[in-house]
């Protein structure tokens, strides 16, 4: 008897310390039959990276941060930004854009625009997804911004809000400015990354919901010319729905591609392959890879309450708290894992709805694998002069005593 009073003493004693020190270790969730998971595969490009869509995970990366010319992959934030703007009401799918002398004289692919004729947004916006047409990309931005130099400002505008700290644009169309042009290899100045590309579609693929089904399709005409999307996973993968490819000398071929089975949804990007051909293989393996070993785990939905939070100072006792975004992570199949809930502490009220009232911990292996915040899913006001008063004293003898 005595040995079990021990026993519960320390264990009543390890809890309170951990409920003082605003930790709460959830659950772990253990799935059985774990299966090893290979080395992921090296490709033949220059870089490359593979996400998991929903929660953002990183499952493989090779040279993700290296900054390296995107070619046509810029045309992801170009028809990114057109999306923003008609669906922020600025301009409509069906306004009509006279053609410049400038967009009409671009070089490179084209959806064949010509000088002084209106065409509708939608139209450029299919030329710029499916046709790759440097000459749609600048229309576009000119008829949002102005000009090509301005609208390059909002690329990276929207570059910085997305967090790709590896970007800079100085066109819509990717094509290699002028100060790239010289002899000797010089210093980019029209640049992106593997991981910032992922960024970028996992933005196209969740805020454009929309306007996503554009980059799944196979081809478009326009002014009686028919061309196909260049990328081949579209006609050899049925689960690939997306992105885009680029090309330039400099880039070599490139090729950002989405693909969906059951719950989950995968994001490979390949950056400096040698053509067309390999690149669309060496993806396909990136997709074959992630499929095979991971899953995605859908965890909590936004607004569910998680716990409750000592609360002091206030009307109420406590405060429920949850996450603010629908919460998934990303693990090899069979793997386990476990939450642990840091509350700030002490937490004093008035507390807002929606403010940070603390964190969320997923482990696995005992690895870090994800951080979310944790808000209040209510608003709770303070108490009354005698309350407060009284869990002042409680606060002041509780720090002397922890």
């Amino acid at each position: 008897m005595n040995s079990f009073l021990t026993k519960s003493f320390a264990t009543a004693l390890v809890t309170l310390i951990l409920l003082l020190s605003g930790w709460v270790f959830a659950q772990q969730q253990p799935i059985p039959n774990a299966q090893p998971i290979p080395a992921p595969p090296q490709l033949a490009g220059k870089a490359w990276l593979l996400m998991d869509a929903k929660s953002g995970n990183v499952l493989v990366a090779e040279n993700a941060d290296e900054r390296l010319s995107p070619a046509s992959l810029t045309k992801l934030m170009t028809a990114y930004i057109g999306t923003l703007e008609i669906d922020g009401g600025r301009i409509g799918e069906q306004d009509r854009v006279r053609v410049s002398e400038k967009a009409w004289r671009t070089g490179g692919s084209k959806m064949f625009i010509e000088v002084g004729k209106q065409v509708s947004v939608s139209d450029l916006l299919h030329g710029i997804i499916i046709q790759s047409g440097n000459d749609a990309s600048i229309a576009l931005a000119e008829h949002i911004a102005g000009s090509e130099e301005t609208f390059a400002d909002l690329m990276n505008q929207a570059a910085q809000k997305l967090g790709m700290n590896n970007t800079h644009f100085k066109n819509a169309t990717g094509l290699p400015p002028a100060e790239e042009e010289v002899k000797d290899n010089p210093p980019l100045v029209h640049y992106s990354s593997a991981r910032d590309l992922a960024l970028l579609a996992r933005a196209i693929i969740f805020e454009n919901q929309t306007h996503y089904a554009l980059y799944s399709k196979k081809e478009f005409t326009f002014g009686g010319i028919k061309q196909s999307n260049r990328n081949l996973l579209l006609w050899q993968d049925e689960s690939v729905d997306g992105l885009k490819t680029g090309h330039t000398e400099r880039a070599g071929y490139c090729l950002v591609a989405s693909a969906i089975r059951d719950d989950t949804r995968l994001i490979a990007v390949l950056l400096g392959s040698r053509n067309e051909k390999v690149r669309a293989a060496e993806v396909q393996k990136l997709l074959t890879y992630g499929f095979r070993f991971f899953e995605t785990r859908n965890l909590h939905p936004a607004g569910e309450a998680l716990t409750e939070a000592r609360l002091w100072k206030g009307a109420a006792n406590q405060v429920k708290a949850g996450v603010a975004e629908d919460l998934a992570i990303s693990l090899p199949k069979g793997s386990a894992f476990s939450e642990k809930i840091q509350l700030d502490d002490p937490l004093i009220a008035p507390i807002d709805k929606g403010q940070k009232i603390g964190t969320l911990h997923i482990e696995s292996d005992g690895k870090l694998i994800k951080s979310a915040d944790l808000v209040a899913l209510e608003a709770a006001p303070q108490g009354s002069l005698l309350g407060r008063l009284w869990d002042g004293i409680v606060l002041f003898f509780r720090g002397l005593f922890s």
